[in-house]
């Protein structure tokens, strides 16, 4: 299991392996070759939207110049509260746009 840093959440993000799996096979653009813009988006993300289609999610996106001729790496993470503070990376993917939800915290 990896652990990232997300000062957004002011806590870690986990990544576990079956995660990492399905992310490797589902969206091969971006791992292995682009560990580190997982990363640097929850680190330095330029917007964090709630997710429409799980309440509980939120998406965090940054967008890479030099990433496929542009494009937003999105990582979707979970947050658990009860009964302690979890949270942890369901997908992560490349896009030209980014999915619909509300905007939580936008970068200046």
């Amino acid at each position: 299991m990896s652990h990232y840093a997300c000062p957004y959440l002011e806590s870690e993000v986990e990544l576990t392996e079956e995660r990492e799996r399905h992310i490797a096979e589902r969206h091969p653009d971006l791992l292995p070759e682009h560990w580190d813009r997982i990363a640097g988006t929850l680190a330095e993300p330029d917007q964090v939207r709630r997710s429409a289609r799980f309440g509980s999610a939120r998406m965090f996106s940054r967008w890479y110049t030099d990433v496929r001729q542009g494009k937003h790496v999105v990582v979707v993470v979970v947050s658990e509260l009860d009964p302690t503070e979890r949270h942890w990376i369901i997908t992560a993917y490349m896009a030209r746009k980014l999915a619909e939800g509300d905007v939580e915290w936008k970068r200046d």
